[in-house]
């Protein structure tokens, strides 16, 4: 099946709800690269079929290559010592061997043989590679204060788009019609603070990991000026001593599965 035949069954109203900025984007992706087609909740399904195979085949390439990357990640924390790097990492050291932080508010037991999320073991290898790559840095100075997007690190501009489509579009959608009050309660769910002097319409600075935060400002939209709603990701200038592009992209998405996950407080 061809994109346009998946674009058919679309609302074509590129709502970006399924990650994706446009309909056509999605459509070829779902032709072309296995992705789920339901991750569109409008779509319709009645007798499609699908390229399964192909589809399988690259969910088990990708997984195979996560479980590689975790494996060598916990191969290059294996003589770190945990006790002299954990206040540098905003963590704790337990028994020698363990660490204990937070990420986005959950409890994280990290040894060099596992992760544990309040307990549990992360479903997406995803998260333990963000964390072991957290770890891997083996801590830096503190964050200096200076935020900057992610266009203006090194190396980043392949990795801008997909921080828009998948984290800011995404936040921006969500928020549209919220005050700044309701943004900034929702988001000390998990201890983040307001920026008091931000002129967007909600400013808050997330502590996603100890030495990893993460300001978001939102900017309601404006029908009347033709604006529409937008949302913005900064980062600490430093924060490459800490992890590598491709995870921190991936810890702003799971700050906005985190923001999506919490109810509006009044």
């Amino acid at each position: 099946m061809n994109p346009l035949e998946i674009l058919q069954r679309t609302p074509k109203s590129n709502c970006g709800e399924c990650g994706y900025q446009a309909c056509l984007a999605f459509a070829a992706n779902v032709a072309g690269s296995g992705e789920d087609p339901q991750k569109c909740p409008y779509i319709n399904l009645d007798g499609l079929e699908l390229p399964k195979n192909k589809g399988t085949e690259l969910d088990k390439l990708a997984e195979e290559h996560d479980l590689q990357l975790i494996r060598h990640l916990q191969s290059k924390v294996t003589n770190l010592d945990f006790e002299r790097i954990a206040p540098l990492l905003g963590a704790v050291c337990s028994d020698t061997d363990t660490l204990v932080f937070s990420y986005l508010g959950r409890k994280v037991h990290l040894n060099k043989k596992q992760v544990l999320l309040d307990g549990v073991e992360p479903e997406d290898p995803r998260d333990q590679i963000l964390l072991y790559n957290y770890i891997a840095s083996g801590g830096a100075s503190p964050p200096c204060g200076e935020w900057v997007g992610l266009e203006s690190l090194p190396n980043s501009l392949s990795k801008v788009r997909t921080l828009a489509v998948y984290c800011e579009d995404r936040i921006a959608q969500h928020f549209t019609g919220k005050t700044g009050t309701q943004i900034e309660n929702t988001c000390r769910n998990f201890n983040a603070v307001a920026v008091s002097d931000s002129s967007a319409t909600g400013a808050v600075i997330i502590p996603v990991l100890p030495r990893l935060p993460q300001q978001l400002l939102f900017w309601d939209e404006e029908p009347e000026d033709g604006f529409a709603a937008k949302a913005k990701v900064l980062f600490d200038k430093n924060v490459l001593d800490y992890l590598d592009i491709e995870s921190l992209v991936f810890s702003a998405e799971r700050m906005a599965d985190k923001l999506f996950s919490i109810g509006f407080d009044s």
